[in-house]
């Protein structure tokens, strides 16, 4: 299949870690994104972006890495977030907005002052949009445990986070710590923003958190199956992604590759497009031929 895949590939040290970090970071996100989804916070998890951005932006302009940029301010900006209140929709509001305000002001005076510290350091575009052929194999084991810490802790909260995103009411009322998984929730969803921004960047992250998931819950019956699900496209949208921008080196005589974020952001519309369009033949179909008996 020499058309799909150009010279190099099978043989590339940085596509074989941008596939495993890309890979990973899809799954951890679907993860987090079917309950973001479920709760209504995609605004929050946008605004979590914007945190990420200035925290990205702060670890460049300080000379560390990128990943603990994201993921700390993220953490720090989910934390702020909970401060403030998103118990209820009205305090999630509020509170996404002051937090989203603050971030965009440190972004900005974050990427300014890396410009004038040197005019080639590319920050703008690396924070924004991601580079995840730069990213170094060193990296790898930073975000397999990230990932692992997320996961686990996803489970261990999955039946009362699942819960308290179905009723609020009938979660206190089993005696639901609602603040305490609300926080736990919160700063699961900042470490899963962080790193995908390193995949597509800090400004798109949002579209692997939500996209895969909200495409899943569009065809899928049940929550579990819903995650197995958003996780496959996740990780076929990334995959896809590395390999359009691998090839598009190739594609023109100037030999300049396009970012793999477009791509990825495409293929999960593609995605979500295609999703739409089989959940309006299933409605045509009659209740008793798509649901099985006794089902609720």
């Amino acid at each position: 299949m020499t058309w799909l895949f150009e010279p190099g590939w099978w043989a590339n040290g940085t596509v074989r870690t941008a596939l495993v970090v890309g890979g990973i970071v899809a799954v951890t996100s679907a993860v987090v994104g079917i309950f973001t989804v479920m709760r209504g916070q995609s605004f929050a998890g946008h605004a979590l972006t914007d945190v990420a951005t200035a925290g990205g932006a702060g670890a460049f302009l300080a000379g560390v890495g990128p990943l603990l940029g994201f993921v700390g301010g993220g953490v720090l900006g989910a934390g702020a977030m909970d401060a403030i209140g998103v118990q209820r929709v009205k305090g999630r509001d509020i509170a996404t907005g002051v937090v989203l305000g603050a971030a965009m002001g440190l972004a900005a005076l974050f990427l300014f002052l890396s410009a004038r510290t040197s005019s080639a350091t590319g920050a703008t575009q690396l924070v924004l949009f991601g580079s995840i052929f730069t990213v170094s194999p060193s990296t790898l084991p930073e975000v397999s445990w990230l990932s692992g810490a997320v996961l686990v802790t996803m489970a261990l909260v999955a039946r009362p986070l699942l819960l308290s995103s179905l009723s609020v009411e009938l979660a206190a009322a089993r005696g639901i710590r609602l603040r305490a998984v609300g926080l736990i929730f919160m700063v699961a969803l900042a470490v899963a923003v962080g790193m995908s921004a390193i995949v597509i960047g800090a400004i798109l992250s949002t579209a692997l958190l939500i996209g895969p998931p909200a495409s899943a819950l569009r065809v899928a019956r049940r929550v579990g199956s819903a995650v197995a699900l958003a996780a496959g496209l996740g990780v076929l949208a990334t995959w896809v992604g590395v390999l359009l921008a691998y090839d598009s080196y190739y594609w023109s005589a100037s030999h300049r590759s396009l970012p793999v974020s477009f791509f990825v952001v495409v293929v999960i519309v593609a995605e979500y497009a295609l999703a739409s369009v089989l959940r309006r033949r299933t409605r045509r179909v009659p209740t008793a031929v798509v649901e099985p008996e006794g089902w609720t």
